[in-house]
């Protein structure tokens, strides 16, 4: 049963473990394992998927945010590490988020509430992870005096 809150995604297998897969803003993404792991390197892995999802959802939410503060920034990415389990199915079990900011003029105070209002409010994509993996968000904010380093949560 479709609504209006249902998202919709077609995959395909092309050749092997490689597939194509889209959603409805109908751009295609190819999705493929190593050639170790019986694929042809062709796209990203599911789970490099899951982290790169995760990294434009909280960071589209986080510019978003520190724009309505009117925060000055000359730069920003998300860089993402995602600890796995042992055991099948090698889920994750964690994942370190860390936000780089470059801005000599940022307040320390408005980029954590950026980032807290992401990680407990808005992205979707860390909200259907939580409470099963255990999310750790970091700030950076590169200033020309050095870098501040921070945990939010």
């Amino acid at each position: 049963m479709a609504g209006e809150n249902m998202l919709h995604a077609e995959v395909r297998q092309t050749e092997g473990l490689t597939f194509v897969a889209r959603g409805p803003s109908n751009h295609w993404v190819v999705l493929d394992t190593s050639e170790s792991g019986g694929g042809h390197g062709g796209g990203s892995s599911p789970m490099e998927l899951l982290l790169m999802a995760l990294g434009g959802c909280t960071g589209m939410d986080v510019v978003s945010i520190l724009a309505k503060m009117k925060e000055p920034y000359a730069g920003f990415r998300v860089e993402l590490s995602g600890e796995c389990a042992e055991e099948q199915p090698h889920r994750f079990i964690r994942i370190s988020v860390d936000y780089y900011l470059a801005s000599d003029s940022a307040l320390t105070d408005n980029v954590v509430k950026a980032i807290r209002l992401s990680a407990e409010k808005y992205c979707s994509v860390g909200g259907t992870l939580a409470p099963g993996v255990v999310l750790v968000h970091r700030y950076h904010i590169i200033r020309g005096t050095g870098e501040e380093i921070g945990e939010v949560l």
